[in-house]
Parts: structure tokens; C-alpha cells; sequence
């Protein structure tokens, strides 16, 4: 089963080669594993009709009992069927829709491929968390395809819109299937359905959330305006997505859960009121339609709500009936979708006012469509009139809400078939007044897709009895019946066939009298669930600019005030409710005089800060307090900590320096005396709650401390530092997840400097025509002495003679070069001594960075250029890659990030050991490193740039910033 889901994935990464390789030629070898898994799903006919499952489980979370598990049951096979021998069927078609020329055909082959491997996966879960993850998948996929020509506004809109929709519900049944599982104490989906919790309101709320999910993917009123619209895709999509699998994502979860659900009191209103209204709402809609695909598109919404109301009725029967519904749905909505996209291509339009006569110039086609449609009107003998049969039986003898639905299903079965006939008339039919459309011949090989199921659709007609086991034992998951049903073309004469031919003779007075119908259809319309929704959209836009209009008022510290106020009011709100005070060891002030000294000489800085008026005293006195927390950590005894916060304060006082470059001396921000008189107490008393709270969580441990293990552990291991192995073992996912957030936020921070590319173009010095950025700005001192110019000069610097003799610091630039690579070597010393001393891979990240940072501070951008030539996105993609590389290499073990420890013998240096924590951590190195770089290039070099750019001392070809065109 696994093999068969990657497989999908595999080949569909491939799509884009194989495309411009073989053209559309392609999409017969992208069929292949939607038609190995058809192939497969056969060969398992026997066990799932049996009752048999075929299962596969991986541990995925092992401690949050979350698996990727993959079962294969009765309603398993009957979606594989599906998703994968349609799927197959009409990737062949796409081989004859499309031309080689058609724009990004490779990116849409890969998207169809992946999403085909996403719905067999997501049918085949048998894990609450595995479906939600490929259910999700599917909307991403289906996202792509909807927006596929990205060029029109309408099919962007309706990628959104698809989105939006399906997104919202997939999040709601998120929440719904974690109260399930803690319900239930399981999140395996054939466990739930075995033994489902008992009816509380966590659960009522979980299936009403899980309710919402299913509806809003199968295109349920409210949810049913995102459908339509997805018309825009193009028709092999509509045939795949909207009529054989996404849309019955939401059907089959209801099928999936209805055994253990459906006698829950909020499911049956929710289903059947819901699913009957959109039958009828869909049909209706149709019936005044002239795109063909729309017609068919309201048809399809009107046929899910069929489904869903049978497949949510919970009883053995009905659900008999929605399996066989869902198989015959299939095989005559994927041909009509087909049919369509065929008659498009033939004669150029889908309006049905302008086609005339195509059933004479194509008449195998026309053959084709009217055998799927009669299937679709429920006819005798094919396989929509067996469905239809089973499931008005199945409502005739239910319950009297059962009832009901069946009057709503008479009703939309009339729908279906007046819609039915005026596709059929409206593609194919000679209209009086219109001369015959034009169309060029169809092959057979473009036909064939079609032609297959609507042919299998007239096969299973009278042979429906060869389903019954397999979908009988679906149905026989639900309380047996006295007198159960099994299908069969002909029941005899009875009420079911009586009701069918009440539908057949409405729907063909609904048809005959198609005008009238029509002016009342329009005369009576409500406005449009798409025009809801984008009224909607346009007023939560409008909303939330007012409500950042009113918050944003671009003042930093009434930002910062506001966040202290909510966070100072939760505080105080629980500590003075709940006491958490009381009983709690008295806090210390100190464990030695030094710490208070230590911190008193902080807060003094901190207090400082306040009196300045100049930025750069500012960051020093802000410096000053996180040397001081680094002080505070040495005396404790954390020199890791210590040695991570001297690292990062250095650093981050350097990048304030150069950002104070480009503002003004002075804060300009006028503060009136009422408002710093409010300002301090309310600073001091966030302070003092979130003192406050740190004792009281401190003080509220009842276990023992996690250390006394965490040390045990490490020296079981034979290492000594534990702050490290905890970064790099212990919580490895921690430190990979941060170092992940890190370089998203370096990118993020960088890109609003580089406007245009964040390539840097030449940084060669024969660019520079003039003075640099760092002498621009003073005075030429000419009445210094000169010296000799034929002296002898060392340089001590690569870019040396890029800088002004009068800001020249020969001091600096000795100590810079003499310290530059010893810098360096520490740096790489701290990443390999981390398991028994202090370091690490951040901190030599941040070590080596600073090496980098002395360069160009001795010698400006160009020294920075020979000194790192290389992009600091290199570093950081390379550090992410290791980092992930070896965390994926613990699957060997079974486990991500499983450590290995290899211990070998070196002639000179003797006995050493390589463990896979080390390289884990170069990894971290060589992204922090490409972090500070990437900083140090943005804000001060490009800064440079910028400078040098205004003065005019850049050479013409000096890049995008010198006259490049921006990208």
C-alpha cells in the first residue's frame, strides 16, 4: 500500500522532465501507478468482500499514539477503485486534450499525479492524523489545479475561494478528531467504529466539528458555491476532482463514521436536512443553466447531497444504497465531465444556445454521453436506476424521518432527470434556428476514457448483483436488518419503481415546459451563495482595515503598552483569583552578595536607558543589561548560557550599530510629562508580575527536577556537558524546529533591505569610482602631512586601499587580521568540544560570525566580500540540509533523529568517536553562521551600497544598485 502511495509522489516529482521530454506522451507513463493501484485493488476483491482488511501501521508519534496507518476494508476498496481506475482513465485523456504547447503542462501533470496519490492515501488511512494530513493535501492539490490558468482572474478567484472553503472545514474537523481520540482513547479509525465512545457533548461538539469538514469538502449547502466555481479548471479536473474523488472525500468520511455515529442526536438533523436541501437546491439551480459544465456542476452539487443524506441515514440499507450510489455516481458523472471537455475541444464552445446538431457529426460521441446520462436519470438497465432503486427502498421502509428524505428524494430525482434531459438536449439535439455546429473529428483514443465507464456503467447494471458482496459487507458493519437488501436490476413491480416513474414523468414536464421553468427560476432566485461569500470577504476586509486602522497607529510603545496591559491584566486576573501564593517556599533574594551586586548594577542600566536622549547611549545601556544577565549566569553556574549570551548580545549590539546608522542622533518622539509618569509604574509592575509568576511557577513543583536524570544520562553516554547534549539529543526537534524559525526570520528581516534580488552583483573594487561609504561623510583632512608615496606600505587588509587614509585604523586593522583566523579556529573548537565543555554549534555559529564582523568593521564591504565570497544563503540551505539529513538518517533505527556513535582508532591521535549529534550540530553552525552573515551583508554592506550608490562613486555596471534593471 505505502509503496503504491509513493510511487504516486515519486513519479509525480518527475512530471516536469518527463513532459518536456515526451511532450503530452507523458500522461501515459504518469498513469502508471494509478493503474497499478486499480490492478492491485482487484487482486484484494476477494478479502474485502469477505470481510477481510488488509492493514499496514508505522509508529509515527509513538508517545501521542498518532501512527500512519493503512487499512484496506469493503469501503476502502470501493474508493481505491475509484480515486485510482478513474484517476488512471483520465490521465489518458489528458494525452489527447492537451496540445505539447499548452502552458506549464508539467507543473498540472505533477499536481494531478500528486493529488491521485493524496486521495488513495487519504481513503486508505485507517489514523485520525493520517487522513487529515492527505485530506489537506487534497485541497492544496485541488488549489493548484482549480488555479491552473493563473492568468484569469476568475480562475484565481476560484482557487482561493476553493480554498478558503475546504480549509476552514478541514480545520474544524481537525478539532473534531482530537476530541474524538481523546475520547475514544485511540485515533485508529477502524477502533473508533468498533467500540465509539459513548454520547457526551465533547463528542456531540467533535462529530458536529467533523460534520462541518465533510460537508464543506463534498460541496454541502452552505458550503456548496466553491464547486461551481471550480468549473474553472480545466475538464479533466472537473472530471477527476468533482465527480470521482475530492468531492467524495466528504461523502466517504460520512460513510466511514456514520456505524459509529449516526445514532448521536445532532447527526441525523445535520445530514439529512442539509443533504436534502442541497439535492434540491443543486437540481433546481441547473435547471436554468446554459454552460454545460455548470449544468453538470449543479448536478454534481445535487448528487452530493443525495449521497450525503445516504449515506448519514444509518441504517443497513441506506448504506448499501450510497455504496452502490457512489460507484454508479462515478461512472456516469466522469463520463459527462468527459463528454463535455470532448465537445468543447470539437467545436469551441460549451454554450448550450450555441450548439446545434453535434449529435450528427458526432455521433459515437453523442452515444457516449446519452448512455452516462441515462445512467445519471436513473434509467433501466444501467447502474444509476439499481442505486436509485435500492435507496428509495431503503427510505420507504426507515423511520419517518427516513420518510421525509425519501419525498426529497422523489423530488430531486425529477431535478435530475429534467437537467439530465437538458444536457443532453442542449449538447447533442438539433435546435431549431441554429445551423449545425461545426466539429472536427474525435479519436478514438480521445473517446476511449469515456467510453470505458460509461460502458462499465451499463455492464453493472444487470451484472450490479457481482458488487453486492463487496458493498454488502460495507453495509453489514451497521445492525442487521430482518429482510436485508441486495441488489439486483429488477425487484418486480412495487412502490420503489412506482417512485421512479413519478421522478422520470416530472422531470420530463419540468423539461418540456423548460422556459417557463426557467423565467421562474431566475423570477424567484435568492442571491447567490457565491455572491454571499464575496460580499462576506469584502466585508472582513473592510473590517479588519478599520480595526487596524484603530489599533496600528504606528507608535512602537503603544504597541508595547497594550501587550503589557492584556499581559499584566491575565496575570493579576489568576493570581488574585486563584492565591497560587499560598504555601510556596519564601524566595531568596540571593544565593550570594555577588548576584545582588550583579543585578543591582543591571537594573541600574536599565533604569538609565530611560534618561537618555541620544540611540547609541541607548544600546549600549541596553547591552549593558544583557552582559549583565550573562553575569548573572557565570555566578549561578551556567557557563553555557553565560557564553550564548555574551555571543548574542555582542552581535545583536553590532546590528544595532548598524542599523543607528541610517536614523536620526537624537529620539525624536515627543512625551508628554502625564504620559512618562504612566509609563514607569507600568513598566515596573510588568516586571514585577512576571517576577511574581516565574516564583510562583518555580514554587508550584511537586515532581523532582528533571536535571539529576538529564545528568545521568549524559554521563551514561559517556559526555559531560548536558546543556549541549539536551540541544542536540535530548531535544534535538526543539533545536531543529528554532533553527528552522531562525532562518525563515533572517530571510524575512534581510528581504526588506533587498527590495529587487538579494544577489549582490559584482563586489569586485574595480566598481568603486570614488571614496567608500565610510569616508562620504567627513571632511577631506588636506592639511595632514602626506608622507612619502614611495615609501613602502604594508597592507594589512585584502580591500585596504578601498579606505580613506584619514579613517584608516592601522591598530584595528593588525588586530583584525592577527585575529581573524585564530577567531575562527576557536570557533570550530567550541562546535567539538560541546560534549564535555562549554560550546556548541550556535555558539561557534556566532563566534565564527563575529570573526566576519571584525573584517568588515576593519575594512568595510569589500573586506567583508574576500573574506566570505560565498552567499550566506549557501550556508544556511547547507546547515538546514545537514540538520535534516541527519535527522531523517534515524529512520535506519526507526526512530528520527536516533543518535548514532561510531568509535574508531587514529594512528597519532588514538582512540576517538564520531557521533551523528556532532554533525548534527555542524549543521546548526553553518546556519547561524549564514544567519549573522546574511545580517551583517543586509544591513551593513548593502547599506554601504546604498550610500555609495547616492554619491555617485559606482561604476555604471556596478549591479542593480549602480543602473541594473530590477528583477
Amino acid at each position: 500500500m505505502i509503496a503504491l502511495i509513493v510511487a504516486h509522489f515519486a513519479l509525480a516529482a518527475c512530471a516536469g522532465p518527463l513532459v518536456h521530454r515526451l511532450g503530452r506522451r507523458a500522461f501515459v507513463l504518469l498513469a502508471l501507478p494509478p493503474a497499478a493501484a486499480t490492478v492491485w485493488a482487484l487482486t484484494r476483491w476477494s478479502t474485502a468482500a469477505s470481510g477481510g482488511a488488509d492493514t499496514w501501521s508505522w509508529q509515527w508519534i509513538p508517545d501521542y499514539g498518532v501512527a500512519l496507518d493503512l487499512r484496506l476494508d469493503a469501503l476502502a476498496e470501493l474508493m481505491v477503485l475509484l480515486a485510482a481506475g478513474v484517476g488512471a482513465l483520465v490521465l489518458l485523456y489528458c494525452a489527447s486534450y492537451f496540445t505539447d504547447d499548452t502552458p506549464q503542462l508539467g507543473r498540472f501533470a505533477g499536481n494531478l499525479l500528486a493529488f491521485a496519490g493524496a486521495m488513495l492515501a487519504l481513503v486508505l488511512a485507517d489514523d485520525l492524523i493520517t487522513l487529515y494530513v492527505f485530506w489537506e493535501l487534497t485541497t492544496v492539490f485541488s488549489y493548484l489545479l482549480i488555479g491552473h490558468g493563473s492568468e484569469h482572474r476568475h480562475s484565481r478567484r476560484s482557487a482561493l475561494q476553493a480554498l478558503v472553503v475546504t480549509t476552514f472545514g478541514g480545520l474544524a474537523m481537525l478539532v473534531g478528531f482530537l476530541i474524538l481520540g481523546q475520547a475514544a482513547g485511540t485515533y485508529r479509525i477502524s477502533a473508533i467504529v468498533a467500540d465509539p465512545p459513548g454520547t457526551t457533548l465533547a463528542v456531540s461538539v467533535a462529530v458536529v466539528l467533523v460534520l462541518c469538514g465533510a460537508l464543506s469538502k463534498s460541496a454541502i449547502w452552505p458550503f456548496s458555491m466553491w464547486l461551481p466555481n471550480a468549473m474553472a479548471a480545466p475538464t479533466p479536473v472537473s472530471a477527476y476532482l468533482h465527480a470521482a474523488a475530492m468531492v467524495k472525500a466528504g461523502v466517504y468520511l460520512v460513510a466511514r463514521l456514520a456505524p459509529a455515529f449516526a445514532d448521536v442526536p445532532v447527526w441525523k438533523p445535520v445530514v439529512l436536512v442539509l443533504g436534502g436541501a442541497t439535492m434540491l437546491l443543486g437540481g433546481w439551480r441547473a435547471l436554468r443553466l446554459n454552460d454545460l459544465k455548470l449544468v453538470l456542476a449543479y448536478g454534481t452539487v445535487s448528487q452530493l447531497g443525495f449521497l450525503t443524506l445516504l449515506a448519514g441515514t444509518g441504517n443497513r440499507d441506506a448504506a448499501l444504497a450510497a455504496a452502490a450510489m457512489i460507484l454508479g455516481h462515478a461512472l456516469f458523472k466522469a463520463p459527462l465531465f468527459l463528454v463535455t471537455g470532448i465537445v468543447d475541444h470539437a467545436t469551441g464552445t460549451r454554450d448550450l444556445r450555441e450548439l446545434s446538431g453535434v449529435g450528427r457529426s458526432l455521433p459515437y460521441v453523442a452515444v457516449v454521453g446519452a448512455l452516462a446520462a441515462a445512467s445519471m436519470a436513473a434509467l433501466p438497465p444501467l447502474l444509476g436506476f439499481a442505486a436509485k432503486e435500492a435507496a428509495i427502498e431503503a427510505l420507504l421502509h426507515g423511520s419517518a424521518a427516513d420518510r421525509w428524505s425519501l419525498a426529497v428524494v422523489v423530488a430531486g430525482s425529477a431535478l435530475t432527470t429534467a437537467y439530465t434531459l437538458r444536457f443532453v438536449w442542449g449538447a447533442f439535439a438539433r435546435k431549431p434556428g441554429l445551423p449545425d455546429t461545426p466539429a472536427h473529428r474525435v479519436g478514438w483514443v480521445f473517446l476511449g476514457p469515456p467510453a470505458l465507464l460509461a460502458a462499465l456503467g451499463l455492464a453493472l447494471g444487470p451484472g450490479v448483483g457481482w458488487t453486492d458482496r463487496l458493498l454488502g459487507a460495507y453495509a453489514d458493519t451497521f445492525p442487521a436488518e430482518a429482510k436485508p437488501y441486495h441488489l439486483a436490476l429488477w425487484h418486480g413491480l412495487g412502490p420503489a419503481l412506482l417512485l421512479s416513474a413519478l421522478a422520470w414523468a416530472a422531470g420530463a414536464v419540468l423539461f418540456l415546459g423548460r422556459n417557463h421553468v426557467t423565467r421562474l427560476s431566475r423570477r424567484i432566485a435568492w442571491p447567490t451563495a457565491d455572491s454571499v461569500f464575496g460580499h462576506l470577504l469584502l466585508g472582513q476586509e473592510r473590517l479588519a482595515l478599520q480595526v487596524t486602522g484603530f489599533i496600528q497607529r504606528g507608535s512602537l510603545s503603544v504597541y508595547l503598552a497594550t501587550t503589557l496591559l492584556v499581559m499584566l491584566g491575565g496575570q493579576l486576573a489568576v493570581l488574585i483569583v486563584d492565591t497560587p501564593w499560598d504555601g510556596a517556599v519564601r524566595p531568596r533574594l540571593w544565593d550570594n552578595p555577588l548576584q545582588g551586586a550583579v543585578a543591582a548594577l543591571t537594573c541600574a542600566a536599565a533604569l538609565l536607558c530611560l534618561t537618555v536622549r541620544r540611540r547609541m547611549k541607548a544600546v549600549v545601556l541596553a547591552g549593558l543589561t544583557g552582559y549583565g544577565t550573562a553575569l548573572l549566569f557565570v555566578v549561578q553556574g551556567a557557563p553555557d548560557l553565560a557564553l550564548t549570551q555574551f555571543c548574542v548580545e555582542t552581535v545583536s549590539m553590532i546590528v544595532f550599530v548598524l542599523v543607528l546608522r541610517r536614523m536620526p542622533v537624537h529620539f525624536h518622539e515627543t512625551v508628554s510629562t502625564w504620559r512618562r509618569a504612566a509609563r514607569i509604574p507600568m513598566a515596573l509592575a510588568a516586571a514585577a508580575t512576571v517576577g511574581v509568576g516565574m516564583w510562583v511557577a518555580a514554587a508550584a513543583r511537586t515532581a523532582e527536577p528533571a536535571g539529576a536524570a538529564m545528568v545521568r544520562e549524559v554521563a551514561d553516554h559517556g559526555l559531560k556537558d548536558v546543556v549541549a547534549t539536551i540541544l542536540v539529543d535530548l531535544r534535538a526537534w526543539d533545536t531543529m524546529g528554532e533553527s528552522a524559525v531562525l532562518a525563515a526570520a533572517a530571510v524575512g528581516v534581510t528581504s526588506l533591505i533587498y527590495l529587487h534580488r538579494r544577489s549582490e552583483g559584482t563586489m569586485a573594487q574595480e566598481e568603486l569610482r570614488g571614496r567608500t561609504a565610510w569616508s562620504l561623510s567627513a571632511h577631506h583632512a588636506s592639511k595632514l602631512p602626506r608622507g612619502d608615496d614611495a615609501a613602502p606600505e604594508r597592507g594589512w587588509l585584502a580591500a585596504g586601499a578601498t579606505l580613506a587614509p584619514e579613517h584608516r585604523s592601522i591598530v584595528f586593522e593588525v588586530v583584525a587580521r592577527l585575529l581573524f583566523h585564530p577567531i575562527l579556529v576557536l570557533s570550530v573548537y567550541l562546535l567539538f568540544c560541546a560534549e564535555s565543555l562549554p560550546g556548541g554549534g550556535f555558539v561557534a555559529g556566532l563566534v565564527a560570525g563575529l570573526a566576519l564582523i571584525t573584517r568588515y568593521l576593519a575594512g568595510g564591504r569589500f573586506e567583508l566580500a574576500e573574506a566570505a565570497p560565498l552567499q550566506p544563503g549557501l550556508f544556511t540551505g547547507l546547515g538546514l540540509f545537514i540538520s535534516t539529513g541527519v535527522g531523517l538518517l534515524g529512520l535506519v533505527d526507526g526512530t528520527v533523529l536516533h543518535a548514532f556513535t561510531y568509535y574508531g582508532e587514529l594512528p597519532v591521535f588514538g582512540t576517538y568517536h564520531l557521533s551523528t549529534s556532532v554533525l548534527f550540530d555542524f549543521g546548526v553552525y553553518l546556519l547561524v553562521l549564514g544567519v549573522v552573515l546574511d545580517i551583517v551583508r543586509a544591513l551593513g554592506a548593502k547599506i554601504d551600497r546604498q550610500i555609495e550608490r547616492a554619491a555617485g562613486v559606482l561604476t555604471p555596471e556596478g549591479g542593480p544598485e549602480a543602473g541594473g534593471s530590477p528583477r
